[in-house]
């Protein structure tokens, strides 16, 4: 092989191997943020093939799809001074893939970082109670806080959710007391209310009662014949002295 042939050939390797270095490839929910001797080199690149000059460009690609942060348990002390241990889990997606690169040096432990910070601020502003009942408001609270927050970086926090709540053994006991009284003070109102409705029913009975005798007499026969209907072998009926007195004056008047 001559030396031209070979020069050819060198000069040919040498051409196929800075194609290969300056083609890139980018999916459909990729970036390609490039970066021309040092500075910023807009727009971003992707999706699909483009071409970078060799040794002079260099690209970060990044994920624009959402991403699933968990944020570790945080010991935190709730207003009214009680200890818990929550965890959580924020959804954020990069919107401006340039400044996600530039502005911070990592976003996702930026982000996890800032989420931490304000699960613990966030709760430590309201009582038990709220952190127990009131899951959506605080979720609203923290998903804006960390929004606003993650903003600058080109991030949007779309969701942040409180997972777990750990409370100490000794205030589930006594939170167990407490539900386990609630539950005993509401039979016993329930019982009250359902006594009192009785005795109202009883006393407006009464008064029909009084205002017509024979309505009281016709209520002792029903009651005569249901005692009657059951099987014993002694009766013992209760006679009252209104009862008779209707015959009485009946028998009066006739002598």
């Amino acid at each position: 092989m001559t030396p031209a042939l070979i020069a050819v050939a060198a000069v040919l390797i040498i051409i196929v191997l800075l194609l290969a270095a300056s083609v890139r490839v980018a999916r459909e929910y990729e970036r390609g943020v490039i970066f021309r001797l040092g500075r910023l080199h807009s727009p971003p690149k992707g999706p699909g093939l483009f071409l970078l000059i060799p040794v002079i460009d260099k690209m970060v690609r990044v994920d624009l799809r959402t991403v699933t942060l968990n944020i570790p348990p945080q010991e935190v002390i709730t207003k009214d001074n009680v200890p818990v241990r929550v965890n959580a889990v924020a959804y954020f997606r990069i919107i401006d893939p340039e400044r996600a690169i530039v502005q911070v040096e990592n976003y996702m432990v930026a982000t996890s970082q800032i989420s931490q910070t304000t699960l613990r601020s966030v709760l430590g502003q309201h009582v038990l109670d709220e952190l127990l009942s009131e899951r959506d408001k605080i979720n609203a609270i923290l998903q804006e806080i960390i929004d606003e927050a993650t903003s600058p970086w080109g991030i949007k926090v779309s969701i942040v959710e409180v997972k777990d709540v750990e409370i100490p053994t000794g205030m589930q006991r006594a939170m167990a007391r407490q539900a386990e009284a609630e539950r005993e003070r509401r039979a016993k109102v329930i019982a009250a209310e359902g006594e009192f409705q009785a005795a109202e029913r009883l006393k407006d009975a009464a008064d029909v009662l009084t205002e017509n005798p024979i309505s009281l007499q016709l209520r002792y026969l029903q009651t005569m014949l249901e005692i009657s209907s059951e099987r014993s072998s002694t009766l013992i009926l209760p006679l009252p002295i209104d009862l008779l007195s209707p015959f009485v004056k009946g028998k009066t008047g006739a002598g």
